[in-house]
């Protein structure tokens, strides 16, 4: 049970770790305690995983005129989301938070291409034989 939990928990962490790194590098950014940190992390990767797949389709014809630069607005948007909905996470404005974005997103991967490639987050695949239970 623990093998598949494993991908989800290291995904949660390097978020954490990156939104932690960001709020050391801008002054915009702060965090009142560190459940505060671990909430956010959780709720960025659920709103990732959700809410942002709904805003890339419903601003497809903004995203192709700009040749894909308003992705980086919708994950600014993102940060702000969150910063929102959990107490005790502070984001001073919009420039704030479009640049965080792009530093959480360059610091995960850079993160992730430090690990072993076994312990990288997997994806999941159709079943060959159709039937997925």
């Amino acid at each position: 049970m623990f093998e598949e939990l494993k991908p989800f928990l290291l995904h949660w962490s390097i978020t954490a770790v990156s939104l932690w790194v960001a709020s050391q590098v801008f002054n915009g950014i702060r965090f009142s305690s560190s459940s505060s940190l671990v909430v956010s992390a959780l709720l960025l990767g659920f709103a990732n995983a959700v809410v942002k797949p709904l805003l890339i389709v419903l601003t497809l014809p903004l995203t192709l005129v700009t040749f894909g630069l308003f992705l980086l607005v919708i994950n600014a948007l993102m940060i702000l989301m969150v910063a929102a909905l959990v107490k005790g996470f502070k984001v001073s404005g919009f420039w704030t938070a479009l640049f965080a974005s792009i530093f959480v997103s360059v610091f995960s991967i850079v993160i992730e291409a430090f690990l072993p490639t076994g312990s990288a987050v997997q994806r999941i695949e159709m079943p060959h034989s159709g039937v997925w239970l």
